[in-house]
């Protein structure tokens, strides 16, 4: 069928710029389809922290200040060009510093639809001047959903993406940059702002991910399930009729692992490396992992953590019952890395100071800190209300940390409930999201950590588990050379 040619668009990327998961997926898919001998490149906005670490991007000569409006306010945007390291991958960054040179990556100033309306139409301005004319735009997230309708509509006249299609990458629906209508003159679209959801309009809004999925030629999101459960009016946040409308083409992949830096055989933030074959380095892990959050346990006693955004999407309001009664009844540590609402943080650091040398809390996140928590706990605690894929977990089971999760989203697809009967099972799934199916998940855990038949077992079916972007590519690939196939 022949190569590819791929324009991806992100907010955020690996190893330039992250806040979450889409850093680390937009990273890995860039890098996967240069090695598979796609022409992909990838668009970021160029932030004041990207500038200052990665300083030696070249600038495009034929994309330098080039004007843009954005409804009435102009700009100008240059393009830049980098690469991820040991990767054939080409990452260019859109720089318009009035918009990027931010102190964070997102803000709340009332311009913030035009931030990624302009990287939007900068990304498709560039690919006009530069003749690349992709096969596929992929777009990620609310911040690049305008571009289904405008490839529909403003760049319709042009002709050269004639045979150019469109995919949206929903990473959560959670996040759908809702704006207010209006601002309807910054998307440029004249006449064919009818189109907009007329529903949004009359009230008073524009909904870009809605928006999104309504013109993109195809809706992909993070896992099978959770593709399922936003078709549903629990978990669809308002998108569930809208997604359901579009029937099949919504197609849920997967999300993979980059193993090159998630594998304890060769961990670079690890001094004590561990395979399936040999486990000493996973003691050795946990050793120091109890030295440096100051817990005073022996490393027989089972250890659990989380690293996670405390936020109510991940279900640490269960928490609020289910650990304080754990702690009370059996023997275990606990080790948290995260941060997010306070009324969580707070949570967890009254926890530490009721329970000193049991539990340990680092408010942030700090990556070294991540990976020895991955090697060196016994098992991974992640009881999200919902969870479109999820990483964690995927790394937990390569590190032989044996997950706890509900049984949602990706937590479904990628975490079997351990069965000792039959040997099967790479961890401890539950269905009901409440307190008391958390205390038996963890209680469940700690019978099978306290039997020396089931645990090692149970430690080689995780570690045997293989979630690697090679796998996972080639549904995203079969997807693009079918719209490529059926619509060209």
């Amino acid at each position: 069928m022949g190569a590819l040619k791929l324009c991806l668009l992100t907010s955020e990327m690996l190893p330039f710029a992250k806040t979450g998961g889409l850093a680390d997926v937009a990273g890995a898919l860039t890098v996967e389809f240069a090695r598979q001998n796609q022409t992909i490149h990838a668009f970021m906005p160029l932030y004041a922290s990207v500038r200052a670490t990665h300083g030696k991007l070249e600038p495009v000569p034929q994309v330098q200040r080039i004007p843009i409006a954005i409804g009435e306010s102009r700009f100008e945007f240059s393009l830049c060009e980098g690469r991820i390291p040991d990767s054939a991958a080409r990452v260019f960054f859109i720089d318009c510093p009035p918009m990027f040179e931010r102190a964070a990556l997102y803000t709340t100033d009332p311009d913030e639809h035009r931030r990624f309306l302009l990287f939007t139409r900068a990304v498709v301005e560039s690919c006009l001047i530069t003749g690349f004319v992709p096969d596929i735009f992929q777009c990620n997230d609310w911040h690049t959903a305008f571009l289904p309708l405008l490839l529909k509509t403003v760049y319709r006249k042009d002709g050269a993406f004639v045979n150019t299609r469109s995919v949206l990458t929903i990473h959560n629906i959670g996040y759908q940059g809702i704006m207010s209508s209006a601002a309807v003159g910054d998307l440029g679209l004249g006449a064919d702002a009818a189109r907009l959801d007329p529903t949004d309009r009359a009230h008073g809004v524009i909904n870009p991910l809605k928006t999104g999925i309504k013109f993109a030629d195809a809706v992909t999101t993070v896992s099978p399930t959770y593709a399922r459960e936003i078709c549903t009016t629990e978990l669809g946040m308002g998108m569930e009729a809208t997604l359901r409308g579009r029937g099949d083409e919504v197609v849920g992949i997967l999300n993979g692992v980059d193993y090159r830096e998630w594998d304890p055989g060769h961990d670079p933030y690890l001094t004590e490396h561990f395979t399936p074959a040999d486990l000493a380095g996973k003691l050795a892990n946990k050793r120091r992992l109890l030295r440096v959050s100051s817990l005073r346990l022996t490393d027989a006693v089972p250890l659990l953590s989380m690293v996670s955004r405390l936020a109510e999407q991940k279900g640490i309001d269960l928490l609020f019952d289910a650990l304080p009664a754990a702690l009370s009844e059996r023997e275990f540590g606990l080790v948290v890395l995260g941060s997010g609402e306070t009324r969580y943080v707070r949570f967890f650091e009254d926890l530490a100071a009721a329970h000193p040398g049991r539990v340990a809390f680092q408010s942030g996140y700090d990556e070294a800190m991540a990976h020895l928590i991955e090697a060196g706990s016994d098992a991974f605690l992640m009881p999200s209300r919902y969870e479109p894929c999820g990483l964690n977990q995927m790394y937990s089971l390569r590190y032989g940390t044996i997950p706890i999760v509900h049984k949602t989203g990706g937590l479904a697809d990628s975490v079997q409930h351990f069965d000792a009967a039959t040997g099967s099972g790479t961890g401890c799934v539950f269905n009901d999201y409440d307190a008391p199916a958390v205390r038996w998940a963890v209680n469940t855990t700690l019978d099978w950590y306290d039997d020396r038949q089931i645990w090692p077992q149970l430690m080689q079916n995780a570690m045997a588990q293989d979630f690697s972007w090679r796998r996972h590519v080639s549904q995203y690939l079969a997807l693009f050379q079918s719209l490529r196939v059926s619509k060209a």
